[in-house]
């Protein structure tokens, strides 16, 4: 399994890249594709997914009985902090040629330079009546965030870093260089046809394990694509009669998910509405029924500086998954969810341990507040411990995935039942 998911990480350096594959696994289990823009055909014992422009997915296994259903939900986000190329991507001087690209999302600067990079997203090619959005992946190096040398700059490791400045990758040395015609070259079309692009600066180094007996597993995008290969191995293969199941992975988590194909928007939430309609279930009974799993990593603690994290909710790598609580509700956990959660875990015999901030640092957000909003279930924010959070390479405990894996089937194979005061799982 960890095998699988470091060829995943590798294939996936954007929200498209790994949209595409995560598609390409639920195709090979059976899931049958369906399109928002035409009728759906679903029924009792189905297997179903949903893309929507390319970089969200939603997919639902659904129970062949049904009787009193419950939504049974994971939620996760398939974008990373990057660099996005602008649309004009050149910038020419009299130095060299370089990227011209804009900050995505919260970025760690440094850890950036001197990696070999290379491209990747989507390219809009003109196919004469239509426009083909084509999944790009280059892996060969492409550019290079090249370091000032502190012979130069006494005050480099000091110096507050402008992205404008200093984060714009060197491709060429030749001022002849053209953009398009490498994006044609590599597509084995003509640039002429070349309408448009969202792509993305990455590091191209591979994931792998290390440490005593493979401890940790460093890679690029652990945050978040470690939890949505988990809860999707979870998810694939584990159904439940009276459950509608649902795996969904969202874009622009990392940009406070106000798109399309967002958790703020209304992706999940129709489709919920029109799955419900087609197999006559009522909407707001499901939903009454519902618990989410927000999936996002958590901040493992750090060797070097646990000052940063609370004394006693400080989760370790390997230590197993990771609730989530804050007091201003920047996670959905809260004491009823933690306690359901918990009593599953530890039923089902899963390591699992708790994080909160040290008060005083207001720590992040993820996205199940904002899928709530539209959809409003019981839910609790989990992850998996990791160091270096938002860097272009990140580590985390070898471990903690197949504990997620277990909770999440888990997850999946209960129902959320509700009566007055008293809930089960």
């Amino acid at each position: 399994m960890i095998d699988n998911m470091l060829k995943f990480l590798d294939n996936s350096p954007t929200a498209y890249n790994a949209t595409k594959n995560i598609a390409d696994i639920l195709s090979e289990k059976g899931y049958e594709e369906l399109f928002e823009n035409k009728e759906y055909k679903v029924k009792k014992g189905g297997k179903y997914f949903i893309r929507r422009n390319g970089s969200s997915i939603i997919a639902f296994n659904i129970g062949k009985k049904l009787n009193n259903p419950a939504l049974h939900l994971t939620s996760s986000h398939t974008d990373c902090p990057s660099y996005k190329v602008k649309s004009n991507a050149l910038l020419k001087t009299s130095n060299g040629v370089k990227l011209n690209v804009e900050k995505y999302g919260g970025v760690l600067h440094r850890p950036w330079f001197d990696r070999p990079l290379s491209l990747a997203g989507r390219v809009m090619i003109n196919k004469g009546k239509h426009v083909e959005a084509v999944t790009y992946l280059d892996t060969k190096p492409f550019c290079i965030l090249a370091s000032v040398p502190p012979h130069l700059s006494r005050e480099v490791e000091n110096k507050a870093i402008d992205p404008e400045i200093d984060m714009v990758p060197i491709v060429s040395l030749n001022d002849k260089y053209d953009f398009n015609d490498y994006l044609a070259r590599n597509l084995k079309i003509n640039k002429k046809d070349i309408l448009g692009y969202d792509l993305f600066v990455y590091p191209i180094e591979k994931a792998y394990k290390w440490g005593d007996h493979d401890e940790f597993i460093t890679s690029k995008h652990l945050d978040n694509l470690e939890c949505a290969y988990t809860s999707l191995m979870g998810f694939i293969n584990t159904f439940n009669d009276n459950n509608i199941n649902v795996f969904a992975s969202y874009d622009n988590e990392e940009i406070s998910s106000l798109t399309r194909q967002g958790a703020n928007s209304d992706f999940l939430e129709l489709n919920i509405q029109r799955i419900a309609k087609e197999l006559g279930v009522d909407y707001g009974r499901l939903v009454a029924n519902g618990f989410q799993l927000s999936c996002d990593n958590a901040h493992g603690i750090h060797p070097n500086h646990p000052e940063l994290y609370d004394k006693e909710n400080a989760p370790k790598l390997n230590g197993g998954v990771v609730i989530k609580f804050a007091a201003n509700q920047t996670y959905t956990s809260d004491g009823l969810s933690g306690a359901l959660f918990r009593k599953l875990l530890s039923n089902n015999n899963i390591k699992y341990q708790e994080y909160a901030n040290r008060t005083g640092i207001r720590g992040g957000r993820t996205l199940g507040n904002f899928s709530n909003s539209h959809v409003s279930l019981i839910s609790i924010d989990i992850g998996l411990a990791q160091w270096a959070m938002h860097s272009p390479i990140e580590t985390c405990g070898s471990e903690d995935v197949n504990e997620m894996i277990k909770a999440i089937k888990c997850f999946y194979k209960t129902s959320l039942k509700i009566s007055g005061d008293c809930f089960s799982l």
